[in-house]
């Protein structure tokens, strides 16, 4: 192993030396003159003021004949009208662009949105978006979520960018700046190899701003849930070069579980500094849940049911906690005006212990009785390294312009899985649930040894070449991808301590990225298209197949989208046509592989900003239409893949309201047509709406700016099945959630 990575590190060092000697060799080549900026048309003042902005920022000059414009995307985009989204987002290696100049559809929710909800989870945010559902319910002691029809895993969430870093199970928002959704596969953009293929989220922790702040919030949420919550941000030296960033929260109480009650801590701290040619950033977080009393369940239906009251709780009794720690360093130097180097190394250590998951319930009846699958309790385990390092260059040869990158990612993953569960199943009815509390208490597990290890890396160079003033932007990109996994069983030692392998695995992949703007019309429409792919591990085939030990090469999902953006100044629109093959496993006259595939085609309709005075919009329309092209069950072929609803919307609205400025207004309405339970059909969910209402009023009180906020989710209490996961379990919607908060600008 070791020498493997040491030739790992030794290919890195070559290519940024070979990139390095690029730069820097004298080149011969056609340098026209720059043209002088003419003022586009339809601009408002604002965005004038923000292109002005832009280019004061820009370095001419010319070296070897080579005329090079360096414009670093250093800071983040600026929110959009209306605040509650970002004009831009991070792509990962291709860092920070405009909505209009990035090949995908991608929506960057901003700190404001995550206070003006009350957001306490990653789940609250992505909310707004038409093309992203939840796949676990409200309350669960993790977050999973379906996008475009397909499952992402808080396993594979971002952080900053960078992969396997971010908080596991469920995340909190309050030290977050940008959540940022892209929507389709992200091998490319952010490295790592995952399962997750239908989009990625990227957290962009909190830093301090030009002014110092120092808020206090006091929060309610039903049943009896109390907490309070720090953000303090300071700049310190002579020209304010560093910056600390500090949010704390805690929270207790009950929830709208019946008989549960749930504790969140958090602690998080940004530092950075940013003089001369360097930019430097430290992260650190740690935040802890811990719940008593009992779980929200999953269900497996074998016919339809009439769902329940989201509060139902099977498994009283039962208790569990999950905590993440987690460092990252970053940081970037300007060797050149036109020459960047960029680094990252960060450390996740993350655990969970309790009762964790099992939580399925099996056979309900219309009556309520049903079976218990089994009672568990947990040791989940999981310590992740991961690191970036590269380059990135920006030069010009005759009329185009070239923005290049060169880098590499590392991961490495231990995980351990450690469980104590009933054999037997018990029966139950979730109006008068059995008790389990005992048989809970009976299980005893420690701590286990680590059951798989994964070591990721890659090496990707991408290219953005930009024409006519940037109306045309080609990216071209390919990232070498190695996957190197090893499983264990947590009991499973040889006779001096150490462990025994169970299956190994080792096989790699490229994956290629286009992407193309074209703007005909001016700054106020951006056409797109991109073809990107998603690589996932393959598996070394188990005992009972024909082809008993094969290694199976990773398999990639392939999308391909196109689509327009339409950007008023103060009001935006994105639309995209996509389709997505996902590879999925077939047994054929014995023989495991994955020849299997399905399809996902479908249309989102994304709009954001100011439709009107003092009137802001939030949302869209998505319609997706899967298919599974060949099923291991040959019946299925044809069929609608399970948790994949047609028809999904989104429409948020606040309003200031012209009797008083101060006071806002706001309502949501979320819906979800009918999907199904199963891929062979025969169990179908209705569609289902939900409303929720807002209100928010600044004063000030002692001289002290206060903000009261009030949410209602879920106004008219609707029951309902929220959707179905690729397990075949059909998770419950939220109750009706009253929240109320007050923020105090110290």
């Amino acid at each position: 192993m070791k020498k493997k990575m040491s030739r790992i590190r030794k290919k890195v060092l070559y290519a940024l030396i070979g990139s390095s000697l690029f730069w820097h060799a004298p080149v011969v080549a056609y340098a026209e003159e720059a043209p002088e900026s003419a003022s586009v048309t339809g601009q408002t003042a604002e965005e004038q003021v923000v292109s002005g902005e832009s280019a004061a920022k820009q370095s001419d000059f010319t070296l070897e004949g080579i005329e090079v414009t360096a414009r670093r995307s250093r800071e983040l985009p600026p929110p959009y009208a209306g605040g509650q989204v970002a004009r831009g987002a991070g792509l990962g290696v291709l860092g920070n662009k405009d909505f209009m100049d990035t090949p995908f559809n991608v929506t960057s929710y901003t700190a404001q949105t995550i206070e003006d909800q009350q957001a306490d989870t990653l789940f609250d945010v992505v909310a707004n978006d038409p093309s992203v559902r939840l796949a676990t319910p409200g309350g669960q002691v993790s977050e999973n979520f379906r996008i475009r029809g397909l499952e992402v895993n808080y396993q594979y969430l971002y952080f900053n960018g960078i992969a396997g870093l971010a908080p596991h199970y469920r995340v909190p928002v309050e030290f977050l700046e940008r959540v940022e959704v892209l929507k389709g596969p992200s091998s490319f953009l952010y490295g790592g190899v995952s399962t997750s293929v239908g989009g990625a989220i990227n957290l962009v922790p909190k830093r301090a701003g030009e002014e110092d702040i120092t808020n206090f919030t006091t929060s309610y949420a039903s049943e009896s849930q109390f907490g309070g919550h720090i953000d303090i941000g300071r700049r310190f030296g002579e020209n304010k070069e560093w910056g600390i960033r500090f949010n704390g929260l805690y929270s207790d109480g009950d929830t709208t579980t019946d008989d549960q009650s749930r504790k969140r801590l958090l602690g998080a701290l940004g530092v950075d500094y940013r003089k001369d040619k360097w930019r430097l950033s430290l992260d650190a977080y740690g935040t802890q849940e811990q719940y008593d009393g009992g779980l929200i369940s999953m269900y497996e239906l074998s016919s339809y049911v009439k769902a329940p009251d989201g509060s139902t709780n099977v498994f009283k009794g039962v208790s569990g906690t999950t905590r993440s720690n987690g460092l990252l360093f970053k940081g970037e130097y300007d060797i050149q005006d036109n020459l960047t180097a960029y680094a990252g190394i960060g450390k996740l250590s993350a655990n969970a212990s309790g009762f964790i998951n099992g939580n399925h319930v099996q056979d309900l009846q219309a009556d309520g009785s049903a079976t218990i699958k089994g009672v568990y309790n947990n040791r989940f385990w999981t310590d992740t390294t991961a690191s970036e390092i590269g380059l990135r260059g920006v030069y010009q040869t005759g009329a185009v312009k070239h923005q290049v990158v060169l880098g590499a990612n590392f991961q490495d993953t231990d995980f351990s899985s450690a469980y104590k569960a009933t054999s037997l199943d018990m029966e139950t009815n979730i109006y008068n649930p059995a008790p389990v509390a005992d048989l809970y208490n009976s299980l005893k597990v420690g701590k286990g040894n680590k059951t798989a290890v994964t070591e990721l890396s890659s090496f990707l160079l991408a290219d953005t070449l930009s024409f006519n003033e940037e109306k045309v932007q080609l990216t071209l990109g390919i990232r070498r991808q190695n996957v190197d996994q090893t499983s264990y069983s947590y009991n499973n030692s040889d006779t001096t301590g150490g462990l025994k392998s169970t299956t190994y695995y080792d096989s790699h992949a490229n994956t290629p990225m286009v992407g193309l703007v074209v703007k005909p019309w001016g700054e106020a429409v951006s056409l797109y298209a991109n073809y990107i792919e998603a690589l996932s591990p393959g598996t070394v085939v188990g005992a009972t197949y024909a082809n008993a030990g094969q290694v199976l090469a990773p398999y990639k999902t392939k999308q391909r989208e196109v689509g327009v953006k339409w950007n008023k100044g103060v009001f935006a629109n994105t639309l995209a046509l996509f389709q997505i093959e996902i590879p999925s496993y077939m047994v054929t006259d014995k023989v495991y592989s994955y020849d299997g595939e399905q399809k996902n085609r479908g249309i989102e309709w994304n709009t954001f900003g100011n439709i009107a005075k003092n009137l802001r919009l939030l949302g869209g329309i998505a319609y997706t239409d899967g298919e599974l092209v060949r099923s291991n069950t040959v019946a299925n072929n044809g069929n609608t893949p399970l948790g994949v609803p047609k028809w999904t919307m989104n429409a948020g609205v606040e309003w200031d309201t012209p009797w008083n400025p101060d006071l806002s207004l706001s309502l949501r309405a979320v819906y979800t047509s009918s999907q199904y339970a199963n891929n062979a059909n025969t169990v179908e969910l209705p569609s289902w709406v939900r409303y929720d209402i807002g209100a928010r009023y600044k004063t000030v009180i002692n001289k002290i700016p206060v903000t009261y906020r009030l949410s209602v989710e879920n106004l008219f209490d609707k029951h309902y099945w929220s959707g179905a996961t690729d397990k075949g379990l059909v998770t419950l919607g939220t109750p009706r959630t009253i929240k109320l908060s007050a923020t105090m600008q110290l």
